[in-house]
């Protein structure tokens, strides 16, 4: 009797260890880690709609709704300022209850729940929507700065429910100029920039975040690479760390939806026009905000060793990457 309840609770123990994606087990990590330095942190990597997906009856959703993984969340990244004891968050996506949390619990520092600026990149629902938690029938927060260019400031001023965070001081918004630095301290600057997108209310930003040490470019949607007038190899060239749109792996995934709506850069794209990279340049390169039928999402799939031998990688919840 004492051994079959031994390994039953054996048996329990090692299911709350790790969930299953059909047959493939997904380690899952119960708490971030202790950011001793200045840091950028991924808080998801997971496009708009998440993980599972609404309306979702594939495979690559089937065991998620029965069996959720916590660890896919929508794109996000904190970024932690150990000197000054101060984190900021990059995108307010529905996830952004767990990932307030999740910053929180990575500093070393005592920290309030909400961070000291939240950083959009635009009007999409993975990138903004979170905005609703700070209101007043939720954490009725005071003043949270909210950074975004003129566009974004003007459509959550006069929408609402946003206007009410506005109006009721939920959010103080902070408007910001494109190309134009903004100082978070002596060290640590971020400096926005548009990128091609679906702006139906709002401009698209991408970010470069400039720390004492390093630096780091944050795309997590744009439209094809050539569309932009930057070009992005020359951009990697320019910072330590590249979080890029990675939504797609290729046009194979998507069967159900006209692909010219939706465009983003397939991973299969970017890798061939990284191909010529020095080795040193490809491993700054981090695919990020990939959407729930991007295969690559699974760390044992084909698709995610593809990428890795190239010399790539991708954005997994808990990274850390010093600034």
């Amino acid at each position: 009797m004492f051994r079959h309840s031994l390994l039953l609770l054996l048996c329990l123990l090692c299911s709350c260890l790790q969930i299953k994606e059909g047959n493939v087990p997904i380690p899952v990590t119960d708490t971030a880690p202790l950011i001793s330095e200045t840091s950028l942190i991924i808080l998801g990597n997971v496009q708009d709609g998440g993980s599972p997906h609404i309306g979702c009856k594939k495979d690559c959703c089937k065991v998620l709704f029965q069996n959720p993984d916590k660890n896919r969340k929508v794109v996000s990244l904190g970024l932690i300022d150990t000197d000054n004891q101060k984190k900021y968050l990059f995108e307010a996506t529905p996830d952004m209850t767990e990932q307030m949390k999740m910053l929180k619990e990575a500093c070393t520092f005592e920290s309030p729940e909400t961070p000291e600026g939240i950083f959009l990149t635009h009007a999409h629902i993975g990138h903004y929507a979170g905005l609703m938690f700070l209101g007043k029938e939720a954490l009725n927060a005071n003043k949270v700065p909210v950074y975004g260019l003129p566009g974004m400031k003007n459509y959550l001023e006069n929408n609402g429910p946003w206007s009410q965070l506005v109006s009721l001081d939920n959010i103080a918004i902070q408007e910001m100029v494109n190309e134009d630095t903004i100082n978070l301290s002596e060290t640590l600057k971020v400096i926005p920039f548009t990128v091609p997108h679906r702006d139906e209310f709002s401009e698209t930003v991408g970010y470069k975040i400039i720390g004492a040490n390093k630096s780091a470019l944050f795309i997590p949607d744009i439209d094809k690479w050539e569309k932009w007038d930057e070009n992005i190899i020359e951009q990697i060239a320019m910072v330590d760390y590249a979080f890029v749109d990675a939504t797609f792996f290729d046009g194979a995934e998507i069967n159900n939806r006209d692909i010219s709506e939706i465009p983003h850069p397939f991973i299969i794209e970017s890798m061939k026009l990284f191909k010529d990279l020095s080795s040193q340049e490809k491993e700054k390169v981090h695919f990020i905000h990939f959407n729930h039928t991007n295969p690559a999402l699974d760390p044992e799939s084909e698709q995610t060793r593809l990428i890795l031998s190239n010399g790539f990688n991708i954005a997994r919840i808990y990274d850390a990457f010093t600034l």
